[in-house]
């Protein structure tokens, strides 16, 4: 497992390092987060050696009990981003353990995540997940209403901006799926346009597995990586 973890790793970072060259970007302009949702720790850990150091988790309670196996191992910690649905009622844990939140909603969550972090004493980095298709399935924030989810988080006491995200239709071709990052992209560029500091807004958080190749085209500075990693994921109940 290791080893194919590691190889895996490799190629990832090689389509990343292409897509990168050929928009012209510097190398150091992507993030790799790899999506280590429904594996254990030992594939944390086997991806760790391979010098992986940021990790997506989308359950509050599986990304909490993965972080306490990690940090008893003594050795350096890895980042922990929140990448999934957040119920207001579990702002308090995920404040205290994840370095970025990427999956902010509402002026509400904002508010509620940034009394939790000046309590733990932590400063999470805040993402506003957008909702730019209207799917019934996915959430997010409808575009009208991002202005003032901005407007709140950069009113924060403790957690902090960081930029947008989003979760597309979909679709087998990445280019059915690229419309959606320009978008995001752009909406970015609007709200920078109004006013909104850039450095609040430098993440764009897209692509996955299948498409994070024309993620990197589009702008992204954060790609969500987990099968193309660590495999197929589990069957619940496996």
């Amino acid at each position: 497992m290791i080893a194919e973890i590691a190889r895996n790793l490799a190629d990832v970072r090689a389509r990343i390092d292409a897509a990168i060259a050929r928009s012209g970007r510097s190398a150091e302009s992507v993030r790799l987060i790899a999506v280590s949702k429904t594996f254990d720790a030992d594939h944390v850990r086997a991806a760790m050696a391979a010098g992986q150091m940021d990790f997506g988790e989308n359950k509050v309670q599986e990304g909490l009990a993965k972080a306490q196996v990690i940090a008893g191992d003594g050795s350096e910690q890895p980042r922990w981003h929140l990448i999934g649905h957040l119920q207001s009622n579990k702002a308090k844990k995920a404040a205290a353990t994840f370095a970025s939140i990427q999956s902010v909603d509402s002026v509400d969550l904002v508010q509620r995540l940034d009394r939790a972090a000046a309590e733990a004493g932590t400063s999470p980095r805040l993402l506003i997940q957008a909702d730019l298709a209207g799917e019934a399935t996915k959430f997010g924030a409808p575009p009208a209403d991002i202005p003032a989810i901005v407007e709140a988080a950069l009113a924060c006491r403790a957690a902090t901006l960081g930029g947008l995200m989003v979760v597309p239709p979909w679709s087998d071709n990445p280019e059915d799926v690229r419309p959606w990052f320009r978008q995001l992209r752009e909406l970015r560029d609007r709200l920078v346009a109004d006013g909104v500091p850039a450095s609040s807004l430098a993440e764009l958080s897209m692509g996955m597995s299948h498409d994070f190749e024309a993620a990197i085209e589009e702008g992204s500075t954060l790609v969500r990586v987990g099968t193309a990693i660590f495999g197929r994921r589990p069957k619940p109940g496996a």
